[in-house]
């Protein structure tokens, strides 16, 4: 068996509320806090390398450890395209593109060195760092689509929801009418609920005038650890079978 998790209705719903919660809870530190985006990436960073090898340790599939692996990889995105678009001024487009780059550049990497970039080939350290650093680039690069969406192109939060989720609908399509590639549409889709968590998060806590609701992002932030906590507990996690 593999230590990631087979992709259920319910791995998507916590992918949802995790990435989320990693726009709250970045936001919450880098900006409530008043650290500032580097120092808050730092911390993330330290955090999520320390959850990496905590995974990389384990025998077997823990749900519990594997989405606060997650969590720290959501956080530490957000507070990673934060300081490279606004505290280096490379700006949403730029940052986006760069990210991108570095992306594929990882696929590659794995590819290269296992042959498949298949979760049901994550099994070994070797292949399990690579998947984590995968996730770590994906949720950055998802929160500098989100920003960009929201901000630069003027929709707003919920108009870049709309255009993520109408996206992913679109995946949803691929997979049940299309033979496209399954590792594809789950990449695609993994990325994608990275800036629809992003825009959902800002809008939760982002000022009124700005379109948000301006709720405390302690406050969302404590709400969504509770979703998922509830989430884990009873929505189906099983380990993804290891291909042979």
């Amino acid at each position: 068996m593999s230590k990631v998790p087979e992709v259920t209705l319910g791995f998507w719903i916590l992918k949802i509320l995790a990435t989320t919660l990693g726009e709250t809870g970045g936001d919450a530190v880098s900006m409530s806090m008043n650290l500032g985006y580097l120092v808050g990436s730092v911390i993330f960073m330290v955090v999520f390398v320390a959850a990496v090898a905590l995974q990389i340790k384990e025998k077997k599939f823990h749900p519990a450890s594997y989405w606060a692996t997650i969590i720290a990889s959501t956080t530490v995105g957000t507070t990673l395209a934060d300081f490279a678009t606004r505290s280096l001024g490379i700006g949403y487009a730029g940052g986006a593109s760069i990210l991108f780059t570095l992306l594929i550049g990882a696929f590659v990497l794995w590819y290269r060195a296992l042959g498949s970039v298949d979760i049901h080939t994550v099994g070994s350290p070797q292949s399990e760092s690579l998947y984590w650093l995968t996730i770590m680039i994906s949720q950055t690069l998802g929160t500098a689509l989100g920003d960009w969406t929201a901000d630069t192109a003027e929709l707003g939060y919920l108009g870049g929801a709309a255009i993520f989720s109408g996206l992913l609908l679109l995946v949803v399509a691929a997979y049940v009418f299309t033979k496209t590639s399954r590792t594809f549409l789950f990449w695609t889709a993994f990325v994608l609920t990275r800036p629809l968590g992003a825009v959902v998060g800002d809008y939760l806590d982002k000022p009124a005038a700005q379109g948000g609701l301006e709720l405390s992002r302690y406050s969302a932030t404590a709400a969504l650890i509770v979703l998922i906590v509830i989430g884990i507990s009873v929505l189906p996690q099983r380990a993804a079978q290891r291909a042979h």
